[in-house]
This record gives C-alpha cells, sequence and structure tokens, in this order.
C-alpha cells in the first residue's frame, strides 16, 4: 500500500464527476464547511460452514470389536445319526441299501484370529480370520477318529450413526468365505461342517451390534467435542498489519456428516455452522461460548463466507489528492472563457458528511497565467455521493454540489477551478488506481494468510474462491465498501496433550 493504515483498510474511490458549471458572479456569502457525519460502519456478518474433522484412533474401534466379538465363536459336540448316508445300488431297477446310515460324534471348535479393521466408504470392514477344527469319533463303530481343519475370512461391515444426543449406533452384515472348508473324506464321500456358520454366526453379530455402541460410548464422544465447541468461539488473525484484519467466529449449530477410516485414523466429519464478522483494526473480543446444542445432521461442505469490510480511512486519502494535484499544477489549467490559470494546492481534507456523502476540501491560490489579476486565495468544497455498479469496484459519484471560500472578488476562478475537467478527472484517476492497487493487495495478503494458519489448537486451511464487491457508502468512519468472499475452510482441531 501507498501508505500506512492505523485501523481501516485505505481504500480510494473514483471521483468520476461530471461537473456542472456554476452560475452567477456575485458577490457570495462565505460558504460554510459540510457537516460532519459521525455514524460507524456497520460490523458485516455471514453464516458459514466449516469443517472441523474430528480425528480418533481406530484402536477404540478395535477395541471395542475385539472385546465384542468373543475369541471362541463357538464349539461343536453332538452326536450325528447320519454322518454318512446308506450306500445304494440299483437291483433289478429299484435302489437299495448295501449298508446303512452311519453316525458318528462330531466335536471341535471354532476360533477367530486378530481383527483388521479397514475403510469403505461409509463402511468399516472388520475381516475377521475364522479357523476350524473338527473331528469326527466312532465313525459306525470302525473310524476311531479323524481331524480336520478349516479356515474362513468373515467381513462384518459396520455402519456407524450418532444420535442428536452424541449417542452411537451401528448396524453389521456378515460376509465370510471358506478358503478351506474343514471336512473329512470317508468311503467316497465328505463330511464338512460349515453348515453351522450361519446358525452359530448370526447371534454374535446381533450381540456385536448391540455390545459396539456400548464399548464406543465409552469414549464419550459429546465429551471430546466439548471443548472444541467452547474453544470455535475466537478470533482469528486474517492479516497482521496495514491493515491488521480480524475474523471473529461464534458457532451456532454442530453438524455431522458421517465418517470415513482413512490410514489408521477413524475421522468424525463434524462441522460448525458459524457467525463469521469481519474487523479491521483493534483485535474485536471473543463472543462468550453458548451451551452446546444438539447434533444436527446436514452435510459438511466446508464453505465459507465472510464479508471484508474494506473502509477507507478519509485522513488516507487526503496525501493521495493532494499528491496528483500538485503534480499537475507544474502546468497551467485551460478554463473556457479564462484560458491559462496557474494553481498552487496547498492542503486538503476528507470526511463523511450528512446523507451518505463524501466532502473534500481544497485549499489553493490561483491566478491567470497573464498576470493581468492578482492570485485569489480560498478553500473550495466538493461534496458528492460515491457510487458503482453491482459487482464492480469502479466508483462514481453523484449528486455533487461545488462551493468556495475565497478572499477577493475573483472568487469565480477558484469555483470554475473546481469544476473544470481537469482538476475532476485527475482526482477520479488517482484514486482509482490506488482503490484497484489497494483491494487486490488486501486480498493477497489474506489468501497468504488462511492458507495454513495455526490458531490455538486449530490448524487453519482455507482457499478463497470467489469475491463480490457490494455498494459503496459513505460515513463519518469512512468510505465503506462490503466486499463478500466465499470458499472452503477446513479446521482441523488437534488439542494440545
Amino acid at each position: 500500500m501507498t501508505s500506512s493504515l492505523r485501523h481501516n483498510v485505505r481504500m480510494v474511490p473514483v471521483l468520476a464527476i461530471l461537473l456542472h458549471p456554476l452560475a452567477g458572479c456575485a458577490p457570495r456569502k462565505p460558504a460554510e464547511p459540510p457537516p460532519r457525519a459521525h455514524d460507524a460502519a456497520p460490523v458485516p456478518q455471514e453464516n458459514s460452514i466449516i469443517s472441523v474433522p474430528i480425528d480418533a484412533d481406530q484402536k477404540i474401534l478395535g477395541r471395542a470389536i475385539e472385546k465384542a466379538l468373543p475369541r471362541t465363536l463357538w464349539t461343536i459336540d453332538k452326536k450325528e445319526e447320519r454322518c454318512i448316508p446308506p450306500q445304494k445300488v440299483k437291483v433289478f431297477g429299484r435302489k437299495v441299501n448295501v449298508t446303512p446310515a452311519i453316525g458318528c460324534t462330531i466335536v471341535g471348535i471354532v476360533t477367530r484370529g486378530a481383527i483388521r479393521l479397514r475403510g469403505e466408504g461409509q463402511d468399516i470392514v472388520a475381516d475377521v480370520p475364522i479357523n476350524a477344527r473338527i473331528s469326527a469319533r466312532d465313525v459306525g463303530g470302525v473310524l476311531k477318529g479323524k481331524t480336520a481343519t478349516g479356515t474362513a475370512m468373515a467381513h462384518a461391515r459396520i455402519r456407524l450413526d450418532v444420535t442428536q444426543d452424541w449417542r452411537p449406533t451401528g448396524t453389521v452384515r456378515l460376509h465370510y468365505d471358506w478358503t478351506s472348508p474343514p471336512g473329512i473324506d470317508f468311503l467316497g464321500k465328505r463330511i464338512t461342517f460349515t453348515d453351522k456358520a450361519d446358525e452359530k454366526l448370526q447371534p454374535i453379530i446381533r450381540q456385536l451390534e448391540k455390545d459396539l455402541p456400548k464399548e464406543l460410548a465409552k469414549a464419550d464422544l459429546r465429551a471430546q467435542v466439548a471443548p472444541l465447541w467452547r474453544r470455535s468461539f475466537t478470533v482469528i488473525e486474517l492479516n497482521r498489519d496495514k491493515p491488521p484484519v480480524w475474523m471473529r467466529v461464534g458457532p451456532r449449530k454442530l453438524i455431522y456428516g458421517g465418517y470415513r477410516l482413512d490410514k489408521g485414523r477413524l475421522r468424525l466429519n463434524l462441522g460448525l455452522e458459524a457467525l463469521t464478522e469481519t474487523f479491521v483494526g483493534p483485535e474485536p473480543s471473543a463472543l462468550p461460548p453458548t451451551a452446546m446444542p444438539p447434533l444436527t445432521r446436514a452435510k459438511t461442505d466446508g464453505r465459507f463466507r465472510f464479508f471484508i469490510p474494506v473502509i477507507a480511512d478519509y485522513r488516507e486519502l487526503e496525501p493521495v489528492i493532494l499528491r496528483a494535484l500538485v503534480k499537475r499544477s507544474r502546468r497551467p489549467f485551460d478554463l473556457p472563457g479564462l484560458g491559462p490559470v496557474n494553481a498552487r494546492f496547498e492542503k486538503t481534507v476528507a470526511y463523511g458528511t450528512t446523507g451518505g456523502r463524501i466532502a473534500v476540501g481544497l485549499t489553493l491560490a490561483a491566478a491567470p497565467a497573464s498576470g493581468v489579476t492578482r492570485e485569489v486565495h480560498g478553500v473550495i468544497w466538493f461534496v458528492a455521493k460515491p457510487m458503482n455498479d453491482p459487482g464492480s469496484a469502479r466508483i462514481r459519484f453523484t449528486d455533487l454540489t461545488v462551493t468556495g471560500n475565497t478572499d477577493g472578488v475573483g472568487s469565480d476562478l477558484l469555483l470554475k477551478l473546481g469544476n473544470s475537467p481537469g482538476i475532476s478527472s485527475l482526482i477520479a484517476d488517482a484514486l482509482a488506481q490506488n482503490f484497484a492497487h489497494d483491494l487486490d493487495d488486501l486480498l493477497v495478503k489474506i489468501r497468504r494468510a488462511i492458507e495454513r494458519k495455526q490458531a490455538g489448537d486449530f490448524t487453519i486451511n482455507a482457499t478463497i474462491a470467489t469475491v463480490e464487491t457490494g455498494v459503496i457508502r459513505a460515513y463519518g468512519e469512512g468510505l465503506y465498501l462490503p466486499v463478500r468472499a466465499t470458499g472452503d475452510a477446513h479446521i482441523a482441531y488437534r488439542p494440545s496433550p
């Protein structure tokens, strides 16, 4: 920026003024300076949804599943009357039993191994290795004992949810494949024992659905999120100085948008619907935390919105105007009907006046370049209303009035000089360049500030996607142009150990 700022963003308007000549040459009553306005620019507010993912160690979930699934899934100790069905042969077109049904005693145990977790979209998949060791004993009093082993990989697909009052719930679906089904070959037949899997596993799965939420509830999700809620009532520095810019965050809702399992972390997609207020100047106080509300289900899209209250301190406009006029005054101004006129600009003053208008006062001296009349001293006052087209930072002024106080009968000389396109266009061009430069410079600083920022327990990553300008207005505090920025914001909450 061209000069330092204390509390406000230095923005400069374009005085694209079509001036109307003032009629009459009679002596005038000295003009009073326009009244000063003292109204403050509004603090803009926007509602934003900011993604705040909460990472939890997946071991919490793993331990819960390990506890809910017993190591021994089921045992077998059962007398079977027909381990091997009767053997038949065809005699004279009819099937005749040649051996009776052979009974046996089946004993065995089915256990599981260590559980491995992985994520597939909204599903948490628990891979459960199953090992079976089964024996057939006393097969028809002939076979004293035969042992078989088998392995399977069961896949428990778990879908979690969280209620409004933070209670975890879950559903479990089971799929499994025997990679080596346990069985015994005897008398050309195979005795297999996998038909018991569904019968035995389904009660375990139903129990897992009951026990898993109870285990997860011990993690007390609400207690873990409570510090996040309290600390989200914060003030984030967007720009350190020239100018200092702050965003105050006031959470209103907590949003749950699902979860995913990724790289050993169980990530809960939480979000904050918050009121975001942007301040230029001294750091504002954080809002007092409110009680944590019930959980709301919605998409945590991470879209944030905030206003940049671009406020031009009138004191910063004054040297910009004066420098442009002094530089131009090195050559005469050509006034219609008067010819070349030399001018000396000594001082400028700018402030907000009534009706959302700006007042600019020029202290100057002027005389015809011919030297036929003496130099006239005085103050010229410009009063006009700033305007801009929607979405444009290009500013023009309407409802212009020009008045002045002079020390002689040549007062029309100064007033005509003030109405001349040479001065109005000069001021307009100078301020237009500064206006565009300062807006771009501020946005660059804010983009850089929020790309990655550490604020206490929060790591902020944000990008600005679009910028839209609002309607300019002159307040007593300064020229105010609201600029709305939208983008993506993700805040990772990593509390200190």
